[in-house]
């Protein structure tokens, strides 16, 4: 159970406990939704992405929707959940070198893209953690 009453507001679990200030819930929402789509990376990759984040981030809900699945990996996705892992265990501080490995495979946009993405995913699972959003 989670540790706050769900709100009214919010068509998930997630966005229920969010929904006690419906104006951050929205606004959280939109963001994720807006990193979760095809950019200048593929939704495919993210998810692998998040997957991956999820393992280790302590959110249960988030871990219920499943473990990366390495059939589905192709060379930017392998170095995209590599870079996931890194950050993980870093816990931000990820040296330079990494990077150049980063750039080996992906645009300036597109690390900026997976950067964001890694970030904000690790803040809505932590939420889930703080929480105890439990699987559904």
């Amino acid at each position: 159970m989670a540790r706050i009453i769900e709100a009214k507001a919010g068509s998930t679990p997630f966005q229920r406990l969010l929904g006690h200030n419906k104006e951050v819930m929205e606004a959280w929402s939109q963001l994720g939704d807006t990193l979760e789509k095809d950019g200048h990376l593929s939704s495919e990759l993210k998810e692998q992405v998040r997957r991956t984040l999820a393992q280790s981030n302590g959110c249960e809900y988030c871990k219920a929707k499943g473990k990366p699945e390495p059939e589905k990996f192709n060379e930017k996705i392998s170095v995209a959940t590599g870079f996931a892992e890194v950050f993980l265990k870093q816990k931000g501080d990820i040296p330079d070198s990494i990077f150049n490995i980063l750039r080996e495979c992906f645009t300036e946009e597109e690390i900026s893209e997976l950067c964001a993405f890694i970030t904000f995913t690790t803040a809505q699972q932590y939420f889930g953690a703080i929480m105890k959003l439990e699987a559904i």
